[in-house]
């Protein structure tokens, strides 16, 4: 089962003229302990590459929230999760690429042990103050908020990650 993946090019996306293609990929834990716990529980990951234009942020909602739901989430942690999915890829479309054709976003869906990592990636610019706004936003401190964990780092070459976990269950546990 190491190694095992599933990798299926999506249908194109169209808006405005201009066509994207979007991939969507399964596979399951690479190393021998997690691959045991994934088998018991059928989970996988999932990763989907898009680009980084406003219409595709819809299509991440729609894949974490089914996926969420297949997993049997509470829907206040499918929620939280969807709006801080939701902030840090409207960040990625506005702020990471220069103007013109945007770059690649990508998503990595990962249920591990009793939270759902997601981690959000761009090739961009990274993380620095942006010319359109006076002073810092408020996305990254909703999704800090919103959250159980979030890490944000450089994504080599160039680009950001954030990395945000989710407590898998109603929120008691965290207490």
């Amino acid at each position: 089962m190491s190694g095992r993946a599933f990798h299926d090019p999506l249908p194109s996306v169209r808006a405005r003229g201009t066509v994207g293609t979007a991939s969507l990929s399964m596979s399951h834990a690479a190393s021998q302990g997690q691959e045991q716990e994934r088998a018991a529980t059928g989970a996988s990951d999932v990763r989907l590459t898009l680009p980084a234009r406003p219409e595709n942020v819809a299509v991440v909602r729609h894949v974490l929230g089914a996926f969420a739901e297949a997993l049997q989430l509470p829907d206040p942690v499918i929620e939280d999760m969807r709006l801080a999915v939701t902030e840090a890829c409207t960040n990625v479309v506005r702020h990471a690429y220069a103007d013109g054709e945007p770059g690649p976003v990508e998503i990595l869906i990962r249920p591990e042990g009793s939270t759902l990592q997601v981690i959000v990636t761009d090739q961009g610019r990274g993380l620095r103050p942006s010319e359109d706004t006076t002073g810092p936003g408020l996305g990254l401190p909703l999704i800090a908020a919103l959250a159980h964990s979030l890490e944000i780092e450089q994504a080599p070459p160039s680009g950001s990650r954030l990395r945000m976990s989710f407590l898998c269950g109603s929120g008691e546990e965290a207490a």
